[in-house]
């Protein structure tokens, strides 16, 4: 999962593309990247580390002039984890084009060997959005011109060709700026618009909250399958040009890597983690209508709106029971296991007080590994309580997502090919229940249902792009701990 961001301005962007990734590093935390176009110039910076860290001075943004740019913030999925994977990625043929990308394509290997043997075109890095970028950048070569008729047409040529989920924004020398997203529309990208004195500008970016601390109106979601362009002078132009494909947004955007305060797809992140608790709190009173609850502790963060609105239901205390070192990222999104485990404690102090003598349910957004879980009780029993009952807004994870989250290959999914029994035997809690899968997404449709139907691939097991034979194989060997062990000790 990672961040992009993309502005069409009336004066230098760069500025703006930062405060915009910060806005969205909490997608990925790896690398990042800003890419400015100056005339027939692109002016790129990229790195390693927090976006605070890469552009850690004056020089490098005053570097990056141009009034069209985009910016990436990266976390790794199937991928390296080296410094030549961040993004934006360039290529100068043709024309001059800097590509980010969000999501995963799942016939990479293919593309590959297409892009070297029949493109002419060789792609340096392991990223599957080089490839991508290389798709792109040779459709577009092919419509000979360029316009945003023909970049639309090569669009087309991308998804005829490119199987997965993907959200794209491209700044190309001599038109301005490219966004589309993958036919299935499972990686979001919402569209925006600021009116200045000098005229409007235009923002797309990977969940509404970035447009609002810019303060661009969010407009509304990129279609699925749809290309927006934005000339440098500030046209906008959009097609659907892709294939009809049922619409179904990964729901794990709104389960965990989501900030409540976005908008995606017409729906409120907020909203949809308020109402998986209601579901969550139901569901406990249906199984245990005389549970010994005494209070209702999230894990920080994204379990909060779930946490508090689940006490209400059962009628309980909701307390804050874990104090978190905000310096310390996203356990998830580490690149290793021991990383991670380490990475709980550092990341989580309980407060006694709140545990001591009660029987304290705790709610997570998800349970993936279970390694955090498993301390997590832990803690909860060393800080005095009762009882520890562990609640998951999400159903179990036993299956690896393949469209741009890092859910490793399945057997190092706690869920996987266990029954939930055995997974609250080997986390340690006295009682453990999951959302079910119904409930999770009613909660995320909400009472208006704009979206009916969503990517819930890694609790289903059911890939709406489909699965060639061998891709899981494939993916356990980029995907597991050990492998990325191996391939960061050579």
């Amino acid at each position: 999962m990672c961040g992009i961001i993309g502005i069409v301005g009336t004066s230098d962007v760069a500025a703006a593309l930062y405060d915009g990734l910060t806005v969205l590093q909490h997608r990925g935390q790896d690398a990042a990247g800003i890419a400015t176009v100056d005339g027939n110039r692109v002016r790129l910076h990229k790195g390693n580390g927090l976006v605070k860290d890469v552009f850690d001075s004056p020089q490098q943004m005053e570097l990056l002039t141009g009034r069209v740019g985009i910016g990436h913030c990266r976390y790794p999925t199937a991928g390296s984890e080296g410094s030549d994977e961040a993004q934006p990625f360039y290529v100068n043929s043709p024309f001059g084009i800097a590509l980010a990308h969000n999501g995963n394509l799942i016939n990479t290997d293919a593309l590959r060997r297409e892009v070297f043997e029949q493109d002419r075109r060789n792609v340096n890095t392991e990223s599957d959005s080089e490839v991508l970028l290389n798709v792109f950048a040779h459709e577009l070569q092919e419509q000979g011109v360029l316009s945003p008729k023909s970049a639309m047409a090569a669009v087309a040529g991308v998804h005829r060709r490119c199987k997965g989920g993907y959200a794209i924004v491209s700044a190309v020398l001599g038109l301005g700026l490219v966004a589309f997203r993958d036919p299935n529309g499972i990686r979001p990208l919402v569209l925006g618009k600021r009116e200045t004195a000098a005229g409007d500008e235009y923002a797309v970016a990977s969940e509404s909250v970035a447009l609002d601390i810019l303060g661009f109106q969010r407009l509304r979601d990129i279609a699925p399958g749809e290309t927006v362009v934005i000339t440098g002078r500030g046209e906008l132009y959009s097609e659907i040009n892709a294939p009809a494909a049922p619409h179904t947004p990964c729901i794990f955007e709104y389960v965990y890597f989501a900030r409540p305060d976005s908008m995606m797809d017409e729906i409120n992140v907020h909203k949809a983690r308020m109402r998986m608790g209601v579901k969550l709190g139901e569901k406990i009173l249906r199984l245990m209508p005389n549970h010994d609850i005494d209070t209702v502790i999230p894990i920080p963060d994204s379990s909060r709106d779930a946490a508090l609105e689940l006490a209400n239901v059962l009628g309980v205390k909701y307390r804050e029971g874990f104090v978190k070192n905000r310096y310390v990222g996203r356990t998830f999104i580490m690149p290793g296991q021991s990383q991670r485990a380490k990475s709980v404690r550092r990341k989580l102090n309980p407060i006694p007080l709140e545990f001591k003598d009660r029987v304290v349910l705790l709610v997570d957004d998800s349970i993936v590994r279970g390694t955090t879980s498993q301390q997590i009780v832990q803690m909860a029993r060393e800080a005095g309580a009762r009882k520890v009952y562990l609640a998951s807004a999400a159903p179990p994870v036993r299956f690896p997502n393949v469209y741009g989250i890092d859910m490793p290959s399945s057997e190092e999914l706690v869920a996987h090919d266990r029954s939930e029994a055995e997974i609250e035997k080997l986390l340690g809690c006295d009682w453990l229940i999951y959302q079910d899968i119904a409930d999770l997404e009613a909660a995320v449709s909400g009472p208006k249902r704009k979206v009916v139907s969503f990517d819930s691939s890694c609790f289903t097991g059911e890939y709406v792009t489909g699965i060639e034979a061998g891709y899981f194989e494939r993916l356990r060997q980029l995907r597991s701990d050990e492998a990325k062990r191996k391939k960061r000790a050579s």
